[in-house]
């Protein structure tokens, strides 16, 4: 679904041209992202974990093998996460797929505070079965309830 966006919410990129119009991204594009940030991410810890815990780490039961573990499967990502959004507005797969996040009402790149409320609020989306995320699917700006509690859209880039 394509809409225009009033002046006000134009970013300066934007507002150079006034016919441009926003282009909401949907489930399937998205999902493709998420699936590519997720091979970048294996891709980048499982050796730090191999070299650390040794092949023995991904046999077994255990959820958490120690402070590395910690800091390499959960903290880094959920970092690793907020800074792109803060600074490139996308993470790799969106980037590679040409999507970018942006403040509803502006236009412009999320804040921070917009970017951790919008990571905590993948817990809200994930939590009922994943139903927030599948609420892109039929939500008329193809937002998800994380994007609806952070204010913010993911839009395609226009080069």
């Amino acid at each position: 679904m394509e809409n225009k966006l009033i002046e006000s919410e134009m970013t300066d990129s934007e507002k150079k041209d006034s016919n441009q119009t926003v282009q909401y991204v949907g489930f399937w594009l998205r999902f493709g992202a998420s699936v590519i940030d997720s091979i970048i991410l294996i891709m980048f810890t499982y050796p730090f974990l191999f070299l650390i815990y040794g092949g023995q780490y991904f046999d077994s039961a255990e959820s958490v093998q120690g402070f590395s573990d910690v800091i390499i499967t959960y903290a880094f990502p959920i970092i690793a996460t907020i800074l792109f959004w803060i600074y490139k507005s996308a993470t790799p797969g969106k980037i590679l797929l040409r999507a970018k996040i942006v403040d509803e009402k502006t236009g412009n790149k999320p804040t921070v505070k917009q970017s951790v409320i919008r990571y905590l609020a993948y817990y809200v989306s994930l939590i009922p079965l994943g139903l927030g995320f599948f609420w892109i699917a039929w939500d008329d700006k193809k937002q998800g309830w994380h994007d609806k509690i952070a204010g913010t859209i993911v839009i395609l880039r226009h080069q």
